[in-house]
């Protein structure tokens, strides 16, 4: 399981620093992953956003169910590989239909199955991390 560290940096610089605008510039379409541990475990849904909304140049479409897993869940998406990768198939849809360059996220899992699966189609959708988008343009 992946660690709640890697999630608490979007609450940290909201909710103790204060801080929602880093100067961050980042020219390009972007759609937002939530993934299952940063919403369910850490309750980060708008602290990543938030974020988001004072990246210069950054327009932010959101895809629709955004809320559902990608299908990379650990183990799930050895054992179950097909199912994994059609749910990594939708949210691929899903991200597509927004019009957005790239799919962004807290959580690298997320980003490395969602990329897996883009590469395997050819797609020319990219993955960042979010703190990636946030230390753009500096």
């Amino acid at each position: 399981m992946i660690s709640k560290k890697a999630f608490e940096f979007s609450e940290f610089m909201i909710q103790v620093l204060n801080v929602d605008d880093v100067g961050a510039v980042f020219e390009g379409k972007i759609t937002y992953h939530d993934s299952c541990a940063a919403l369910r475990e850490c309750h980060l849904k708008k602290e990543p956003r938030q974020l988001l909304s004072k990246v210069k140049g950054l327009e932010l479409i959101e895809m629709n169910d955004t809320e559902t897993c990608c299908g990379f869940g650990g183990t799930f998406a050895v054992k179950y590989e097909a199912i994994s990768t059609a749910m990594a198939d939708q949210k691929i849809i899903n991200a597509e239909s927004t019009g957005a360059e790239y799919v962004v996220s807290t959580d690298m899992s997320c980003l490395m199955h969602i990329d897996g699966c883009i590469k395997q189609q050819n797609k020319n959708l990219k993955v960042l991390h979010l703190a990636d988008v946030l230390a753009s343009g500096w």
